[in-house]
């Protein structure tokens, strides 16, 4: 599994005009892409690591500072551009995979007591962020 987290000062999704999730103080938007051999365990791997990832300011974490987090699906973060100019999107897992791997990574940070916000599966979505930095990483399971 892999994951584009930065800090944000609030971020928000929308579908079809309507706001689907959002967080209105400092915390983490995070982008979740899932691969065909992720497994449940990576999911929890990658809720803990972003729950406990010292990114906020003061090297605080979600965990240490109850920061919410806004949690996407972005399959195209497995997307290549290795050849020609189409992006390959073969290494995405598809979405009968994917959605329940995205949705144990909320459940589990639900688990551990985070304030989750959410995107909706699938969606043609509109994603809206104020940086707090920039401060953005890639964390991978």
């Amino acid at each position: 599994m892999r994951a584009v987290v930065t800090r944000v000062l609030r971020a928000a999704v929308r579908v079809d005009g309507r706001t689907v999730g959002g967080i209105d103080e400092p915390g983490l938007l995070v982008l979740v892409g899932v691969t065909h051999s992720d497994t449940e365990e990576q999911a929890g791997t990658l809720a803990r690591k972003v729950h406990e990832l010292r990114a906020l300011r003061e090297e605080r974490s979600c965990a240490t500072a109850d920061a919410p987090l806004l949690v996407v699906s972005q399959f195209t973060l497995y997307g290549s551009t290795r050849k020609g100019r189409r992006p390959s999107w073969s290494a995405a897992a598809p979405p009968e995979q994917a959605e329940p791997l995205v949705e144990s990574v909320i459940e589990r940070l639900w688990e551990r007591g985070a304030r989750v916000a959410t995107g909706s599966f699938g969606a043609h979505m509109e994603v809206d962020s104020t940086n707090d930095g920039p401060f953005t990483l890639l964390v991978e399971t």
